[in-house]
């Protein structure tokens, strides 16, 4: 596995961590309503949000490099 493979494995695989960290703090707003965790679960979609572009970026830029 190439450096690219791994690197676009991993970046999908946090946003799926993101994403999951997300979903869990809104479910547990809304079971608390606490601010605090609201506001960490926006961060969390934020991330995941971030993390995406950051992936289309990456693929944008070594588009010529083989995943081998």
């Amino acid at each position: 596995m190439s450096l690219k493979a791994f690197h676009v494995f991993f970046v999908g695989l946090s946003v799926l961590c993101a994403l999951g960290f997300g979903a869990w703090a809104i479910a547990d707003y809304l079971r608390t309503g606490s601010s605090t965790v609201l506001l960490l679960g926006v961060l969390g979609f934020a991330a995941a949000a971030a993390l995406v572009w950051y992936g289309f970026w990456f693929l944008r830029k070594l588009k010529n490099v083989s995943y081998l």
